[in-house]
């Protein structure tokens, strides 16, 4: 069976056990990017030997891609929540822009993409 066609050139082969969470957590993703790049696939029943699309990696130190323009260098005790309530905006407004950062392991250095301030 041949690979899916897959932008960021990153697959992963289903083992047996694995679920859409695991892989999420393993490669530093999330279900929903997932999903968004495999739209045919049932979370539900992952077959093994099954091929799917991973994003890219986002290298720290290089500049993610930000439709919005607006971005945020995480500094020593940054958090998303503290950055979100200082530039007023949610957390999930921030993941939903940056769906390959673990938000619980932030970096120094890491820049991050941020909503447009004002915009709900």
């Amino acid at each position: 069976m041949p690979y899916p066609y897959c932008p960021s050139g990153r697959y992963w082969k289903v083992a047996p056990g694995d679920t859409l969470w695991y892989i999420a957590q393993k490669t530093g993703s999330s279900v929903d990017e997932l999903l968004k790049l495999n739209p045919g696939i049932d979370p539900y029943n992952l077959q093994i030997g099954q091929v799917i699309c991973l994003p890219p990696i986002i290298p720290y130190g290089k500049t993610p891609e930000c439709p919005t323009g607006v971005y945020w260098e995480v500094a020593p005790g940054d958090t998303l929540w503290n950055i979100a309530q200082r530039v007023g905006t949610t957390v999930d407004k921030i993941m939903a822009l940056n769906p390959y950062i673990d938000p619980m392991n932030l970096q120094v250095g890491q820049i991050i993409c941020l909503p447009v301030p004002g915009e709900n």
